[in-house]
């Protein structure tokens, strides 16, 4: 096969992989507050870090161990889509008159057989690209764009017809995941790792990286990931039920971003992507402490903006400019706390520590973050109906990462990253 087959091959998994994701990720808070579930919004996007805890972490022992990646990754999305399926069947019979324990199992089935493919995906990439001599670490980011291409036109496929406000989008993710199940099949062959046998359990499942926390600087790296963490997925929950919500203000009723929530929500991930070809800047120029501290006022300025905007003018334009600051919030730390986690580990535990600041972040952070953020939303807003208390709310978030930014900053000592 030619490189530029192999690049194509990939690029179609990569979108696919994001598509799934992105055609509920940033509505569903708008279906479940639309059908009088907004209370427990925080319920199911904390499932998502939960399931994040230790999915990942077994499906990776079984394709290393026992089954090819590409045919685990087929069987993963397969399961994933039917449960999402069943969850969509549910809610739609039920109607309005849908209940919490109606479709939060078979969602939590759903999404404990998706997230761990988001690795599944990658090692499936980083193999295909290795067996046809190419560099991973310039053709995958090329790739991997095209992920965050692919959620974005699930956004606007959900958004522009009308699913957002209903249980469609559920069906909408369940198609793009069969569709990639029966893809993956014909993807390259993954061998198994037979020497991947002979470790222990314990050493397979990358628990090995908790002895980091024996050293003080990792230590205090991985709290703060966690710390930061908790503001990974607030916005994806609410942003588009507090935004929608002002449909209900006579003045603002009809307003485009109300209609169109995702629309506006999708300049996230379009600066999440350009702000990715800042990172080598930032980093060589600023080092990986300052860059943190970028990610984490960019944050504070993200729920800022959201608290102080309307769909109105000049309100909306805050709501944007809490979009464009998204790539910042989310790429300078992601991608600069991973850079730090690769320099300052020994080469033998760098899998396990990455999977361990992913834990960190989206799995213990994330969770606990959403539930926290439930009982706040729940407290001020009244069930979503109060927007003076919307506006505290988003303050709050807003102080409690310039909290953590300001800790951070007396607590954390730098070292440079090497270069190049």
């Amino acid at each position: 096969m030619s490189d530029s087959y192999v690049k194509i091959r990939l690029v179609v998994l990569s979108f696919l992989q994001f598509a799934v994701w992105g055609s509920y990720l940033t509505s569903m808070g708008r279906y479940l507050g639309g059908y009088g579930l907004g209370a427990e919004i925080g319920w199911f996007y904390s499932v998502q870090g939960l399931v994040s805890i230790f999915m990942p972490a077994i499906i990776g022992v079984v394709a290393d161990r026992w089954v090819p990646a590409q045919r685990l990754l087929s069987f993963c999305h397969i399961v994933a889509a039917l449960f999402m399926a069943i969850t969509g069947y549910v809610a739609f019979k039920m109607d309005y008159n849908v209940a919490f324990n109606d479709i939060f199992w078979t969602y939590t089935v759903s999404v404990a057989f998706y997230m761990p493919t988001l690795a599944l995906s990658n090692s499936v990439s980083y193999t295909a690209l290795e067996k046809a001599g190419l560099d991973t670490v310039r053709s995958f980011p090329f790739i991997r764009v095209f992920g965050t291409v692919g959620f974005i036109i699930s956004m606007l496929i959900v958004d522009y017809t009308g699913f957002q406000n209903n249980c469609v989008q559920f069906f909408v993710s369940a198609i793009w995941g069969v569709l990639l199940a029966l893809y993956s099949l014909s993807l390259p062959h993954c061998p198994v790792n037979g020497a991947g046998g002979k470790k222990s359990l314990f050493s397979a499942l990358g628990l090995e990286a908790f002895r980091l926390f024996a050293k003080p600087k990792m230590a205090v790296f991985f709290i703060f990931s966690m710390l930061l963490g908790v503001a990974l997925q607030i916005s994806n929950g609410y942003a588009n039920l507090y935004i929608s919500g002002f449909g209900d203000i006579p003045q603002y009723a009809g307003a485009y971003v109300v209609e169109h929530t995702n629309v506006l929500i999708s300049l996230s991930q379009v600066s999440e992507t350009l702000c990715i070809l800042l990172i080598p800047y930032f980093l060589g120029r600023f080092g990986i402490k300052r860059v943190m501290l970028i990610a984490m006022i960019a944050w504070v300025l993200r729920f800022l903006f959201l608290g102080v905007g309307n769909p109105g003018m000049p309100g909306v334009m805050f709501f944007v400019m809490s979009m464009l600051v998204y790539g910042v919030a989310f790429d300078f730390f992601n991608i600069s706390g991973s850079l730090f986690v690769d320099n300052e580990v020994p080469e033998g535990m760098r899998s396990g520590a990455q999977g361990l600041f992913m834990l960190m972040t989206n799995g213990l952070g994330a969770s606990v973050g959403v539930m926290v953020a439930q009982g706040i939303v729940n407290y001020f807003t009244q069930n979503q109906t109060n927007f003076d208390g919307w506006s505290i709310v988003w303050c709050i978030f807003a102080g409690y990462a310039l909290f953590i930014a300001v800790l951070f900053a007396f607590v954390f000592k730098e070292k440079r990253i090497r270069n190049g």
